[in-house]
């Protein structure tokens, strides 16, 4: 869960009336002076413990409600507020336990299966979220807040669908509700449903521009290309959700330690997609200069890739328990000297305790393909081609550029052997197989019209993407019979464990990219199998990942810069035999020696990127842009 979505959650129904800052409602001080001339009021004691909670005094408000409850038990404001404040302490079975209590008083009330519902969700059980949020509407079925709450359940639970109507609803309540505007077209572009595709990106465009909270960072960067409003997008919802954080203002007096402390966090250390990034670098980094701690906020694993990661880590803690001001206590406690973000505004995301600044340098990597608009993020990790020369203003980071990629590779991810047929994966035994296994939200109407034409040119050819959910198969379908295409051209891919994925690009021929959003770790794993991967770049981080790792291969000739050059590139290597299979050798070659996939010297790079910072930090300078000098695995600079 997204941090806006859990900010969206706490804010649904009776929560406003808690958590949110009321800079012109009363204060503490007022409440204390009236309670003198009423100690015992439940009012007056329910409405300092509102107070408290919304200045994120959280301890003093549950400790208020608690003292409240003691002399009146059944008091339902009390026992309401007591749920949401240890909601947002993160404490959610206790949570739920305070919102049953308030249930059982026979009390019909809408906002306390919200509330409920929303305690569920952040403890991933979708499920029961949904039943909640369902009785919260069979009360109130025009709470557009609970309309959302509900996509964002049916959205955990792959029910995209649903989701999308719930989100849709939501949006018909409350066209103004924040982000729904673009939780709706994700869910829908998931479901490669593009009915209005265009107009929905123009409106929120236009909204992102004049200031408002149509969509979150996330699925803005994955459906327009424009540097410039992803900027605004962030900034926007970093000063509306983080504002009211407190952090330290300074690390004075921090003692020096004989490694430098680097901590890396995360909700993804397990089965996913960064974690098979990231893995050998914990592995490599320096020992003798660094010490490693990996902080999980994500689900808890007994995966071989969660074990793995804790082997590679000096420390290894999870935080998922804790909420944003004590992780960021928890950081200041270790003496940690550089936070790393690997999530942004990624799914499970939590701004929030970087927020509370807990650690003097904070920085993010890898995760997140734009600036997450955020003062506390002193650095963001790109490369000359993500964040060409002349784009720092678009930052609120400074940019530091690390040589050939951004992108750390593990290059010990084994391929299964042998490969399956192109029979055992539903493909026809001749023709060109052009593939794509990039998620579904990432195919636009303007990719999709390009492929279809590929596919009217090369005769015998299909496209092979991977399956994602039957709504979307169907859809591509019918989107391929409006375009003149057999819709039995399109193969889906199931899903396979990593080793078997790697194994089966060989069957492809070229893997063709999307764009405004790239293949990321899609691209990698494709190339890491031997399979050339021919991109079109944008404007924005996201539209150019692909082409940095394939530069970092030398392989120029499949970077393309419009549609029409993409196309027309497909076309003549899938019609040169000769050429394709030339480009296929010079991968395998290097594969073994250009940059892309040499994890140990991309471990010295990041690592003198980490000591720069902290020797900048050290003489009392700002952030800066650098750029990293090459090295090569041998040591000096190349």
């Amino acid at each position: 869960m997204s941090e806006n979505e859990k900010r969206d959650q706490r804010l649904g129904g009776q929560a406003k009336a808690v958590l949110s800052p009321d800079r012109n409602g009363p204060t503490v001080a007022d409440f204390e002076r009236a309670l003198v001339l009423s100690p015992d009021s439940h009012e007056l004691l329910n409405g300092l413990g509102e107070v408290l909670a919304r200045e994120q005094r959280y301890d003093e408000a549950l400790a208020c409600f608690d003292g409240l409850l003691a002399i009146a038990p059944s008091y339902l404001p009390a026992l309401n507020n007591r749920g949401l404040v240890l909601w947002a302490l993160n404490h959610q079975a206790d949570a739920i336990m305070a919102f049953d209590k308030a249930i059982a008083t026979g009390v019909s009330d809408a906002a306390l299966y919200h509330n409920r519902g929303n305690a569920y969700l952040a403890l991933n059980l979708s499920q029961r979220a949904v039943e909640d949020f369902d009785k919260a509407l069979a009360i109130a079925p025009t709470n557009a807040e609970t309309h959302r709450s509900r996509g964002h359940a049916l959205c955990n639970l792959k029910r995209l669908d649903e989701a999308a109507g719930s989100y849709m609803a939501a949006l018909a309540q409350d066209p103004r509700l924040p982000y729904v505007m673009g939780y709706a077209a994700m869910a829908r572009a998931q479901l490669c449903d593009w009915s209005d595709y265009e107009s929905t990106v123009r409106r929120m465009s236009e909204e992102v521009r004049l200031g408002r909270p149509a969509c979150d960072p996330l699925a803005f960067l994955c459906l327009i290309d424009d540097p410039a409003s992803q900027l605004a997008c962030a900034k926007s919802f970093v000063a509306s959700n983080y504002a009211t954080a407190t952090s330290p203002t300074s690390f004075d007096g921090k003692k020096p330690h004989e490694r430098l402390r680097v901590a890396y966090l995360s909700a993804d250390f397990h089965e996913h997609a960064t974690a098979y990034l990231v893995a050998e670098l914990f592995e490599l980094h320096d020992r003798s200069r660094f010490e490693i701690f990996g902080i999980s906020f994500g689900p808890d694993s007994t995966g071989p890739m969660r074990s793995r990661l804790r082997a590679a880590t000096d420390r290894f803690l999870d935080i998922r328990d804790l909420s944003d001001p004590a992780a960021a206590d928890l950081l200041r406690d270790l003496e940690v000297d550089i936070a790393v973000d690997l999530k942004g505004h990624t799914q499970f995301a939590r701004p929030g305790i970087f927020a509370r600044r807990g650690a003097p340098v904070q920085v993010g990597f890898l995760g997140y393909p734009g600036t997450t608009g955020a003062g506390f993020i002193d650095y963001i990790i790109g490369d000359e081609f993500v964040i060409p020369a002349g784009d720092e203003s678009l930052y609120v980071e400074s940019v530091v550029r690390l040589p050939h990629s951004y992108q750390v590779n593990d290059s010990m991810r084994p391929i299964s052997s042998p490969s399956p047929s192109r029979a055992e994966e539903g493909l026809p035994e001749r023709g060109i197989v052009f593939c794509c296994f990039n998620a579904s939200y990432k195919i636009t109407p303007a990719i999709f019209d390009v492929w279809m034409r590929l596919l009217a040119r090369v005769e015998g050819g299909v496209l092979w993407l991977l399956g994602a959910n039957a709504s979307a198969e169907g859809n591509l379908r019918r989107e391929a019979q409006r375009r003149g295409i057999d819709p039995g051209r399109l193969v889906f891919a199931r899903w396979k464990p990593l080793s078997e994925h790697l194994a089966r690009h060989s069957l492809a021929d070229l893997f063709i990219d999307t764009v405004p959003c790239n293949a990321h770790t899609t691209a990698s794993d494709a190339l890491w199998a031997g399979l050339p991967v021919l991109t079109c770049v944008g404007k924005s981080f996201a539209a150019r990942v692909a082409g940095s790792l394939v530069l970092a291969l030398r392989l120029p000739e499949l970077i393309t810069t419009s549609l029409q050059e993409y196309e027309q590139r497909a076309v003549v290597l899938a019609e040169s035999p000769a050429l394709l299979n030339d480009l296929r050798q010079r991968l395998r070659r290097e594969r073994q020696d250009a940059p892309l996939f040499r994890t140990d010297r991309f471990r010295r790079h990041i690592e003198s990127a980490y000591l720069t910072m902290w020797a900048a930090y050290q003489r009392g300078e700002r952030p800066h842009a650098f750029s990293v000098a090459s090295i090569s695995e041998a040591g000096p600079p190349d």
